[in-house]
């Protein structure tokens, strides 16, 4: 059984497997109009799932970035804005606090922070 929800032109915007409030209609088969928008969604899914990992990949290279930078004296750490400095900051508390315990999670990287 899918549940659909279909925006004003008719265009199915979700499908769900179990009812919800703006379900406008129900279909006990998947047409072929619902087998593409599940394999539509699926693929969207798995591509925001893929740039959330690469976001958190980034912040690690963005910090070890800005450590080289300022290592070698580009830039300070008082030139980003307190905000930013913050966050470093803590982040960089919280790695050490990790100390010793990074080769237990498994990390295989250089460390540049």
């Amino acid at each position: 059984m899918h549940f659909i929800e279909r925006d004003s032109e008719g265009r199915i915007v979700r499908v769900e497997p179990a009812p919800f409030p703006e379900s406008t209609e129900q279909s006990h088969e998947t047409t072929a109009e619902i087998d593409e928008w599940l394999k539509v969604n699926t693929l969207r899914a798995a591509t925001l799932q893929q740039l959330q990992q690469s976001d958190l990949e980034m912040v690690r290279v963005l910090e070890d970035l800005i450590e080289v930078l300022m290592s070698k004296g580009v830039i300070s750490i008082t030139d980003l804005p307190p905000a930013a400095q913050n966050k470093l900051l803590s982040r960089a508390k919280a790695r050490q606090t990790l100390g010793g315990l990074e080769d237990l999670i498994g990390e295989e990287e250089d460390r540049l922070i």
